[in-house]
């Protein structure tokens, strides 16, 4: 018995510190690189998947925001928010622009103003989003490259348009409905591309169905689950497949709760501080998967939000033909 207990407390030692080994990467591109492996974009990629669209129908992969949306609130980010600065009767009323009742009853106007966490809605994480021991990618400091308006390396506003090969690998139609949490495995995105009869290849951009989107207008029911992929599954997409950017159409990417003790977001880490590897989150892809579309144009654009570590996107897709 002694002997098994002592066996036992090795392997858990020898765990936690293959656990610690999580270190930030430095960049193969350089020591001024900010976007990671977004920089495996060539206008010669770009132009090649452009050249094979096949269909003029796009395909739109963002989600709306409307107050009560879905959003990560649980440490206190605020949701968000949209309210009137100026409607057609106020502005009779109130005459802010000086020119008088009959010009505002001829001339009506509206203006608004939203406010809300960088990181809700369809929205890309930058590579300052999480770091590992005091360092982000490419091992920037907040020491050094953080000031009060935001980072001086690796912020929103370096994010670059992206075009290139998109696969959607759609889970939930390969394994049914996801289980409260479900931790998606590198077999069952294999399963699910074995299904499709799609191939990945490296530069690719994966997205990830997992069906939560189908309750993105239920905040409480959306909120309530927590699907994600694992580590073993984005470390066979990176490691193996070279995939360049990932996206999935639920909340937070990975599942929750955390599948590490000792890393509440090892994913997040691991993708955006140890591989330079940004994704894209709550993603609509419901329309992609009752048409049946899994290769495509992918082409999106943030917004260049300087110093910040996440960004809205509005990502399209246009059919392509397969090889």
């Amino acid at each position: 018995m002694k002997a098994n207990i002592f066996t036992l407390m090795l392997l858990l030692a020898l765990a936690v510190q293959a656990q610690q080994k999580e270190e930030v990467g430095t960049s193969p591109w350089g020591p001024d690189d900010e976007i990671g492996t977004l920089n495996m974009m060539t206008e010669m990629s770009q132009l090649e998947v452009l050249s094979k669209i096949s269909a003029g129908k796009p395909y739109d992969l963002s989600v709306d925001y409307f107050v009560g949306m879905p959003s990560f609130h649980a440490l206190g980010d605020p949701g968000y928010q949209y309210w009137l600065t100026h409607t057609p009767h106020g502005t009779i009323v109130d005459n802010p622009n000086g020119l008088g009742e009959v010009m505002n009853r001829k001339v009506s106007y509206t203006g608004d103003a939203i406010s809300m966490y960088t990181h809700m809605g369809t929205h890309i994480d930058a590579l300052n989003h999480f770091g590992l021991n005091g360092k982000i990618w490419n091992g920037f400091t907040p020491e050094k490259h953080l000031g009060d308006k935001g980072w001086k390396k690796t912020g929103a506003e370096t994010i670059p348009p992206i075009i290139a090969r998109g696969v959607m690998i759609d889970v939930k139609a390969s394994k049914g409905t996801l289980q409260k949490n479900y931790r998606i495995t590198a077999k069952d995105l294999q399963d699910a591309l074995k299904k499709q009869r799609v191939g990945l290849e490296p530069g690719d951009v994966v997205v990830i169905r997992t069906g939560q989107a189908e309750f993105y207008e239920d905040a409480n029911h959306y909120l309530d689950n927590y699907p994600g992929i694992s580590l073993d599954a984005v470390k066979w997409l990176i490691e193996d497949q070279k995939i360049m950017l990932l996206g999935a159409d639920n909340l937070s990417f990975e599942a929750f709760p955390p599948e590490r003790t000792d890393n509440w977001v090892p994913v997040h880490t691991y993708l955006l501080a140890e591989k330079g590897v940004m994704f894209i989150e709550q993603m609509y892809l419901e329309e992609l998967a009752r048409d049946e579309i899994y290769e495509f144009a992918f082409i999106a654009a943030s917004l260049k939000l300087k110093g910040a570590s996440g960004s809205p996107m509005r990502p399209i897709a246009l059919p392509i033909t397969s090889k």
